[in-house]
């Protein structure tokens, strides 16, 4: 006798059909936009910025961040956060300093390194965009810009 399989086989006709939704625009554009950045990035020597460890130079402002804030920040663990900055200070892109409210702590701050490589990533970031604004015409990369926004803020307050 032939074994009887338990396990129902679908026939292609029962599958649902997949969509095409907003969804998957924002997420293919997503990941394009950041492969262009990326590329970039490495093409300049800032190929650290493309990992993980990246994520924590856009967190710091001109007078540093303390580090216990990086990973509600980052919505990372302090582990992370931790191994992250040791990465960052290993190569010279940032630096821990006392923290003059509390001894104890540690402020975490951009060196020049670190600086010029941000300056460099907002520049081709900025590129992008431009490149963007001329394929699209300014009015509607500026209603793209506007409704982005728009379903961001909706998103986050229930709307």
């Amino acid at each position: 006798m032939e074994n009887m399989s338990l396990v129902k086989k679908l026939d292609e006709n029962d599958l649902p059909p997949l969509i095409d939704h907003i969804g998957w625009r924002l997420t293919r554009l997503s990941r394009q936009w950041k492969a262009e950045l990326d590329a970039a990035l490495v093409a300049q020597g800032h190929d650290w910025m493309t990992q993980a460890q990246g994520g924590v130079v856009g967190q710091l402002r001109n007078a540093g961040v303390p580090q216990s804030e990086l990973a509600a920040l980052l919505g990372i663990s302090k582990q992370a956060v931790q191994q992250h900055v040791d990465g960052l200070v290993a190569i010279g892109v940032v630096e821990r300093v006392a923290d003059p409210a509390d001894a104890r702590a540690r402020i975490v701050r951009l060196t020049r390194k670190g600086a010029a490589a941000l300056s460099d990533s907002n520049a081709i970031k900025l590129a992008i965009e431009a490149r963007y604004r001329t394929l699209l015409g300014s009015d509607a990369f500026s209603a793209l810009e506007g409704a982005l926004d728009q379903l961001f803020d909706a998103g986050t307050d229930g709307g």
